[in-house]
């Protein structure tokens, strides 16, 4: 049974290369005709392949929206949280994790600091959007004309003397953040705080949430903080592999 699987499954690869005839999915799976028909015909009552007019097979209608669903039920937060908890352990600071939602970019998980000076950031409360590290990796991911359009409709207030003070030098930033996949905040929204941030990417490359690591200058320097940026980003990218299904769950067999 357990080989008529896998043959079953190995068909779905081959035809997201694009469609196939009966005789070129028997030769991928190494089997008789009949065999591929067979599997191709039980995939096909499933709707995970169709037959087109040209009796080529292609993916099914339903293997979509099976996937969409999956997708939409992924809690994105469930899967960072252990993630966050293990690197806030390593390094000892804040981190955050943060979406972009309706126009607001809002924190949906903390892990505070150990240290006794503590951020005073909460879960579900929208960031400041000009400023802060992850809303600018949330919203250089954007298209450049929902890019564009944005900046033209934000306030740029005037935190400190680092904050991003117009449209066109938001729209800089947000390009060199697009390019290096990276963003930090070094006190542009308290003089005294500092942020690094990286990208948690879906299994298409689109950016779709975005963790940091905060601390206090009294705690650690801004270019203290940096050097953690390749911890940052590993954790980042270990969320993303896990998010898309790339790579297998902690404890599960690959």
């Amino acid at each position: 049974m357990s080989q008529t699987v896998d043959r079953a499954l190995s068909i779905l690869p081959l035809l997201a290369e694009g469609p196939a005839d009966l005789g070129q999915v028997a030769d991928r799976l190494g089997v008789h005709k009949s065999t591929a028909l067979r599997l191709l015909r039980t995939l096909h009552e499933h709707g995970l392949v169709y037959r087109q007019s040209d009796q080529r097979y292609r993916l099914g209608a339903r293997l979509f929206a099976l996937a969409q669903e999956a997708m939409e039920n992924l809690d994105i937060r469930e899967i960072a949280h252990p993630h966050l908890v293990r690197l806030n352990e390593q390094c000892g600071h804040t981190v955050h994790l943060a979406v972009h939602e309706e126009n607001e970019v809002l924190y949906i998980d903390k892990v505070e600091s150990r240290y006794p000076v503590r951020m005073y950031s909460r879960i579900g409360k929208p960031v400041a959007i000009t400023v802060a590290a992850v809303a600018k990796l949330l919203l250089a991911d954007l298209p450049e004309p929902e890019r564009r359009a944005l900046a033209d409709k934000l306030d740029y207030p005037l935190y400190t003397a680092r904050s991003t003070p117009n449209a066109a030098a938001f729209l800089r930033e947000l390009e060199q953040v697009r390019e290096q996949g990276w963003a930090t905040d070094l006190g542009g929204h308290e003089e005294s705080i500092n942020c690094v941030a990286a990208p948690v990417r879906g299994a298409d490359g689109r950016v779709v949430a975005a963790m940091s690591v905060s601390a206090p200058n009294v705690v650690v320097t801004a270019d203290e903080l940096l050097t953690l940026l390749p911890q940052v980003r590993r954790t980042a990218d270990a969320i993303s592999g896990e998010y898309s299904g790339r790579t297998p769950v902690k404890g599960t067999p690959a």
